[in-house]
């Protein structure tokens, strides 16, 4: 039940961070849902398609539908009186990584993938939607700039195992997973850091 939960609770902030994403990009109101529906539903459709989890999740749940639309209306009504500065984008969007690379992560153990795939599982699924909303928008997508993003999935997927190799429950472990991967990407943003470019 707490997976499910947060699962609803990472595809509402993916959502706002792909109407986020749209809002300058003179779409209607159709086009910056279908964007937020990419976004929201893009990781976690690639995780069970690898997984091989059928059916999908979000053809049989149509919660996960209704929160995709309600926090993308929601949102347009928001920037349309208060316009969100760049920087919400980017919380919306480390919230999001987190909680869908932790998910990843969480769903490849369940299925007693080994460690290394497990790391890859969350990071695959927390970049997606992020990969797919930058491209759909005409974005170069994070993952292929010098943006801590995708390592800061890996490192938060990591700590989420090896919190668990020592001792620590579950739930305490993907909180800490989580908090990795959102400190990591803020602090990155906050301070400028980036990764080193190969020339």
């Amino acid at each position: 039940m707490l997976l499910y939960i947060l699962d609803l609770v990472g595809v509402a902030v993916f959502a706002i961070s792909g109407v986020l994403a749209a809002r300058d990009r003179e779409l209607d109101v159709l086009g910056v849902i279908v964007v937020a529906a990419m976004t929201a539903i893009g990781g976690g459709t690639l995780r069970d398609l690898l997984l091989d989890r059928h059916p999908i999740f979000w053809l049989t749940d149509t919660t996960y539908l209704v929160v995709i639309i309600v926090a993308a209306l929601a949102t347009i009504v928001y920037v349309r009186y208060r316009p969100a500065p760049l920087f919400s984008l980017r919380v919306a969007d480390a919230f999001g990584l987190a909680l869908f690379a932790l998910l990843g992560a969480s769903y490849a153990e369940a299925a007693q993938a080994p460690a290394l795939i497990v790391i890859l599982m969350g990071t695959m699924t927390g970049v997606t939607g992020g990969v797919l909303r930058d491209i759909v928008t005409a974005r170069v997508p994070l993952i292929m700039q010098r943006e801590i993003y995708a390592s800061a999935a890996i490192a938060g997927v990591a700590a989420y195992l090896l919190m668990q190799a020592l001792g620590l429950p579950q739930p305490v472990a993907f909180v800490g997973g989580v908090i990795v991967v959102v400190a990591l990407r803020l602090g990155a943003l906050r301070w400028n850091l980036h990764l080193p470019t190969f020339r």
